[in-house]
């Protein structure tokens, strides 16, 4: 895969070279039945690379080299091959439950042993230096910590310093910190992010780690920003220790990722992509709203502030002692009403029972829907 990679570079360099090496048939599906498209490098195409790099300096005004991205199968096949590079089995690494379960999942069949940091509404449902430093106490040291801002499912963000103090712990406790930042973007400034990142315009959108840790592995996605979730394909940026382990089990994993996903990819940082795209993050904040505005005649319990992403975590309040917990009223819900909603367990196996999820990714007018079937079903 390397010499796919190498091949690439001369022939963009206007070389006639002659391939004898990739088992990959010649022959292209006939015009009007099939698009050709073959094997890229294995971290991707350069020029994908590159626009994802300068992404970086346009938004974050952060350098990154263009050889430390790694474009990946959906951000699902990045955690996967970060894990795998970055951990052994018998490690620890810590995340913040309630939270997004692929985490535990991938690490736990890695033989990775995770560390459920119980983050809730005092903390704004992240992790802490002060819950970390419990959690090495109680289970030993950490290999690794993941961070989630905004995260899945609360849609809660950490401050500039508040991840500047969990960056700072790790460095202090050798613990590889990886951040998930796929909802970048999609954030809602009367939720105060703004005001509690110091101010800086630029911090609504979400503070990526590489402004504060150049080591950190960021794991980002063109899925929920930019919509392109069944095109998967996402990106890793990666310190420089990771990126020869990264590289050589990706080209084992998966070859390369999706080559027509990735040329797709290209329009996604032009300045009409941006516009259309945070015109459709303005109807999930009016989604939001809706929300917002139904809490009283929800009255459900204690909510996390949905700073971010698409999501409304909340317990359930009266209606827990009704149903008896989160599974059974999801289905009760779904059943008697037609409204799906996740329930709470599926991110926090401890203590969400008594919450649900809801997603407000489908729009005004599904919100708006699901919102008056779920009172009358309530009522």
């Amino acid at each position: 895969m390397r010499i796919t990679d190498e091949i690439a570079h001369r022939r963009a360099a206007g070389r006639d070279v002659v391939s004898l090496c990739a088992g990959e048939p010649g022959a292209r599906p006939a015009p009007g039945t099939l698009k050709p498209a073959g094997y890229t490098g294995p971290l991707g195409t350069s020029p994908l690379r590159e626009a994802i790099a300068g992404h970086y300096r346009g938004w974050y005004g952060v350098d990154v080299d263009p050889g430390t991205v790694a474009v990946t199968t959906g951000s699902s096949g990045a955690f996967q091959l970060v894990f795998l590079a970055a951990f052994d089995p018998g490690d620890r690494v810590a995340l913040a439950s309630p939270g997004y379960p692929a985490y535990r999942n991938i690490l736990t069949a890695l033989g990775v042993q995770v560390v459920e940091i119980q983050a809730g509404p005092e903390t704004r449902y992240q992790p802490t230096p002060q819950l970390l430093d419990a959690a090495v106490r109680e289970h030993g040291p950490l290999a690794g910590l993941v961070l989630a801002s905004p995260a899945n499912p609360t849609g809660t963000m950490l401050a500039r310093a508040e991840l500047a103090a969990l960056v700072e712990w790790s460095r202090m406790n050798g613990a590889r910190l990886i951040s998930d930042e796929i909802y970048h973007g999609i954030t809602f400034p009367d939720a105060g992010a703004e005001s509690r990142n110091g101010g800086v315009a630029s911090d609504a959108r979400g503070v990526t780690v590489r402004e504060l840790d150049a080591e950190a592995v960021v794991i980002n996605s063109f899925s929920k920003y930019w919509g392109m979730t069944g095109w998967r394909l996402g990106w890793a940026l990666l310190p420089p220790d990771l990126v020869a382990p990264f590289e050589a089990l990706a080209s084992n994993f998966a070859l390369s990722p999706p080559a027509p996903a990735q040329e797709l990819a290209l329009s996604a940082f032009t300045e009409e992509s941006y516009a259309q795209r945070d015109a459709v993050v303005a109807g999930f904040a009016r989604a939001r709203a809706l929300i917002l505005e139904a809490e009283p005649q929800l009255e459900w319990g204690v909510a996390a502030p949905s700073d971010g992403a698409f999501y409304y975590y909340s317990e359930l309040g009266p209606q827990l002692e009704r149903f008896g917990g989160s599974v059974a009223y999801a289905r009760a819900l779904l059943e008697e009403a037609d409204v799906a909603v996740v329930p709470g367990v599926d991110f926090d196996p401890i203590a969400g029972d008594r919450a649900v999820r809801l997603s407000y990714a489908a729009g005004e007018a599904a919100v708006s829907e699901a919102l008056e079937r779920i009172i009358r079903f309530q009522s």
